[in-house]
């Protein structure tokens, strides 16, 4: 891609989310989607072959049918209310209806199943870009409307995408699909958190961000895109495998390490409220996710590839 494309790309990535991110109205919160995603397709096809033009295609699709779903949702409640305001979404349905288009746009389960298989058809610098820059203007909708939302939807949500990304993630071979199962999993943490404490989810989100970054960036230095690749990286950059094994562990959320502060704040809002149940829950499915993270770890750390 020139330069001049290039530069109008990252302008309109950076714009849409602004842009969203600081309207207080529908439609130009849509506008600013829209411009995001229809500026990271050229980025995500840029590479000649049939994953990455599947990818694409799958991408664009949930995208859309996730900004349909915005559409008809702000609609219905400004025939309902009358108004277009952002904070002024006070009809059920309507709540319902954009939680869930907004849940699809992150890729939160139960409408994760397309983040896994797009990622794996990307390069890891725009994997990077899906799983993190991508998350920013959902989230701070999500965020807005935070109170209106039913808490019952947000926590189900949360729970469930928790499962799934612990789950999905164990039986991965694919770095890039892993990383999606952990990105599910840390969204699960969001948008559970986002019920009683919005402004411990942002904190999360955040956290989250900080660890993937340098993990994805440390991947594409060393060109590493399955687990067989990590067991042999030690050989040409022992600090950088240690480095990516470190994080791995602080993304799972063990304890001395940053991944745990959220969590342990999580928890503690959850017990707070008297919501033991959905704790201990919480609890069990990290430990599933955790099982992933430090087999990726004893990999690295532990076993001398051949």
């Amino acid at each position: 891609i020139n330069p001049t494309s290039i530069t109008i790309i990252t302008l309109s990535i950076i714009m849409g989310t602004i842009m969203t991110m600081s309207s207080s109205n529908w439609l130009m919160a849509w506008i600013g989607l829209e411009l995001n995603m229809l500026a990271i397709l050229p980025i995500i096809s840029k590479p000649k072959t049939t994953r990455a033009s599947e990818a694409t295609i799958k991408y664009f699709l949930t995208q859309a049918i996730a900004s349909a779903m915005m559409l008809l949702s702000s609609t219905t409640n400004a025939w309902q209310t009358g108004s277009w305001d952002i904070l002024e979404l006070k009809n059920k349905f309507s709540t319902t209806i954009m939680t869930l288009s907004l849940m699809m746009k992150m890729g939160a389960a139960p409408i994760h199943f397309w983040l896994p298989e797009v990622l794996q058809g990307m390069t890891l610098q725009t994997a990077l870009l899906i799983t993190t820059w991508q998350k920013l203007a959902p989230i701070s909708l999500m965020y807005m409307i935070s109170n209106n939302i039913q808490p019952a939807l947000l926590m189900s949500a949360g729970i469930l995408s928790m499962i799934v990304g612990g789950l999905g993630g164990i039986n991965q071979t694919q770095l890039r699909k892993t990383m999606a199962y952990s990105s599910i999993n840390n969204l699960g943490w969001t948008i559970m958190i986002m019920a009683l404490s919005p402004n411990l989810a942002v904190m999360n989100i955040f956290i989250y961000m900080i660890m993937t970054t340098p993990i994805f960036l440390m991947m594409t230095s060393t060109s590493t895109k399955t687990l067989q690749n990590l067991t042999t990286t030690w050989t040409t950059s022992t600090a950088t495998t240690l480095s990516i094994a470190l994080l791995m562990l602080s993304t799972s959320g063990l304890p001395p390490f940053t991944g745990f502060l959220p969590k342990m704040l999580a928890l503690n809002e959850l017990i707070t409220q008297k919501l033991t149940t959905l704790a201990t829950l919480a609890i069990m499915t990290s430990l599933v996710s955790l099982l992933f993270y430090l087999r990726i770890t004893y990999l690295i750390m532990v076993l001398t590839s051949p």
